[in-house]
């Protein structure tokens, strides 16, 4: 999208359709935590495919010959807690070898500005490729946080992976962080009055761990 190069909207039928299902409120926990788990695993071929390759030689049943693997896996997961969790396996299942860090931040309601309270990465964060992982990127400063916190600490390679996300939170990412590239499967039409994402799917914690 010409307004926002940082975004890319991953706009597969199976992505759609699930996530259709996923925004239905009557939708139970255990499907929304099965939908999320899906989607984030569709969105990571997406997300991934430009991942560094190297060759390697291998031996196969029949012959020697020289194949492909992803350099360096040095790969991360950074889920921001608790939504961020829901998307961890779906990743996983993609990429079991990799590392998985935490980053623990609310919204505080009224300012709608983060509150950090925890924050644990695998070492050499320089070497180190991170996924931050929340399903929702509203007004982005949870997003901004996070990737601010990691940067801290080194990192240089960092994408922001979501299932639904504002134009409000994609611009502030923009202004904030324009390195790092923003992966979501909608971009819905705006917040409203309480930084709540229209149309949205909710609050994806409390619909994840049953808390609303």
């Amino acid at each position: 999208m010409s307004e926002f190069p940082n975004l890319t909207v991953i706009d597969h039928p199976l992505i759609r359709h699930k996530l259709a299902v996923l925004r239905a409120r009557e939708t139970s926990k255990k499907t929304f935590r099965e939908l999320v788990d899906e989607i984030a695993m569709l969105m990571g071929y997406e997300v991934t495919k430009d991942l560094r390759l190297e060759p390697v030689e291998i031996d196969t049943p029949l012959e020697h010959t020289r194949a492909w693997m992803v350099g360096g896996k040095k790969l991360t997961l950074v889920p921001i807690l608790r939504a961020g969790l829901g998307m961890v396996e779906g990743m996983l299942r993609l990429m079991p070898s990799v590392r998985v860090g935490h980053i623990g931040l609310y919204r505080d309601h009224v300012p709608l500005r983060p509150v950090d309270y925890y924050f644990k990465l695998p070492p050499d964060a320089e070497a180190r490729d991170f996924f931050v992982l929340d399903p929702m990127l509203a007004t982005g400063g949870s997003a901004g946080a996070a990737v601010t916190a990691l940067k801290r600490e080194g990192a240089t390679r960092v994408r922001l992976v979501c299932l639904v996300a504002a134009p409000e939170g994609v611009r502030r990412m923009l202004q904030e962080h324009p390195d790092v590239q923003l992966f979501t499967a909608a971009l819905d039409r705006e917040l409203n009055e309480h930084g709540y994402i229209l149309p949205g799917l909710g609050d994806a914690g409390d619909r994840l761990f049953g808390t609303r």
